[in-house]
């Protein structure tokens, strides 16, 4: 596993490191012992599908409070998203900053999100399927989500009027 860093402190985007012959390649997707010596949070308690119809479905943005804080590793397992990362944790150098990256099922690279910071994905085709690794189960009481519009923010997202559910719309600003 190829592990790059981004602008996001603890945020890396994953590059699955090929061993390639004439029959196609071998490349480890996941290993705790990796993670553990780069100090990301190697737990991982749940794993979730997400499936979109429609090219323009926007999900998010979403993330837990404590005592449910969770990491994420994401990856697009058909079609491509859009995945936007915010930085919500107050004591960051990175705080209220974001980042986007293309994810793709071709590239195969995935996304590794630390705790504190919101995620959200904008599908860029039709049938677009998302894979995460969850590090804490999923807490009604807990979730919380932030406008994926919020000028406080600025995220540019690549395609106007989305598809979204009534909750991801209906999330406050930031400031509120």
């Amino acid at each position: 596993m190829i592990f790059l860093e981004t602008k996001i402190r603890g945020a890396l985007l994953i590059e699955p490191e090929r061993l390639e012959d004439e029959r196609g390649f071998f490349a480890r997707a996941w290993s705790e012992r990796e993670f553990e010596t780069r100090g990301l949070n190697p737990r991982l308690v749940e794993c979730s599908l997400s499936f979109n119809v429609r090219r323009g479905t926007l999900r998010g943005m979403h993330y837990q409070i404590e005592p449910y804080r969770e990491a994420k590793l994401v990856r697009c397992t058909m079609g491509a998203i859009y995945d936007v990362i915010l930085d919500l944790r107050r004591d960051s150098k990175t705080f209220k900053e974001w980042l986007a990256v293309d994810l793709t099922a071709e590239s195969r690279k995935m996304l590794y999100i630390p705790e504190g910071v919101a995620h959200g994905f904008q599908t860029l085709v039709d049938n677009t399927e998302v894979f995460y690794q969850i590090s804490e189960v999923h807490n009604l009481e807990s979730a919380r989500g932030v406008r994926w519009d919020d000028a406080e923010f600025g995220v540019i997202w690549p395609i106007r009027d989305p598809i979204m559910s009534l909750r991801d719309g209906s999330y406050p600003d930031f400031g509120e």
